[in-house]
């Protein structure tokens, strides 16, 4: 399953002439962020997703037939994301709130794979230095004339 989250990872954020996911340990950082920080219905839907593209064999596929079952896994979250969301509205309601997080899901998985590996990615020190143009703190703060196509910067 690792592997797989690790081959999902490189296909939102590829090596180019810059790190990719792998490279910049988003791999490790999705598995670290989902155990200590996120609630155990995300931990479900993230392990819920990473065993459907095992059952579909992604390992075995070929980078073309990958991409187009993620794009197929995206479809179908964008109607995952849809009851996710009319769901959070309904406890809202005059609703039992017990019986609803009973039967709540998490957010689905390729929202939460996107989402980790874009924070994991881009707060990684390869994804600051490739994407951005770092300056460490400590700096003094002044007034910058921006370039045209200069990068960024982060502090």
């Amino acid at each position: 399953q690792r592997k797989i989250v690790a081959e999902v990872a490189e296909h939102i954020i590829p090596k180019t002439s810059t790190a990719g996911a792998k490279e910049a340990g988003v791999p490790a950082f999705i598995e670290l962020m989902l155990a200590d920080c996120y609630r155990k219905p995300e931990q479900e839907s993230f392990v819920e997703g990473v065993v459907e593209l095992e059952k579909a064999g992604f390992l075995s596929q070929s980078k073309d037939q990958q991409v187009a079952t993620l794009k197929n896994v995206e479809t179908t979250t964008k109607e995952l994301m849809k009851a996710y969301n009319e769901q959070r509205v309904k406890v809202g309601d005059n609703v039992d709130a017990v019986t609803m997080s009973e039967k709540a899901k998490g957010v689905p998985f390729w929202r939460l794979m996107k989402e980790l590996t874009l924070v994991g990615y881009f707060t990684s020190k390869e994804g600051i230095e490739q994407n951005f143009d770092y300056r460490p703190v400590p700096g003094k703060w002044e007034n910058v004339k921006w370039k045209s196509g200069q990068k960024a910067y982060v502090y």
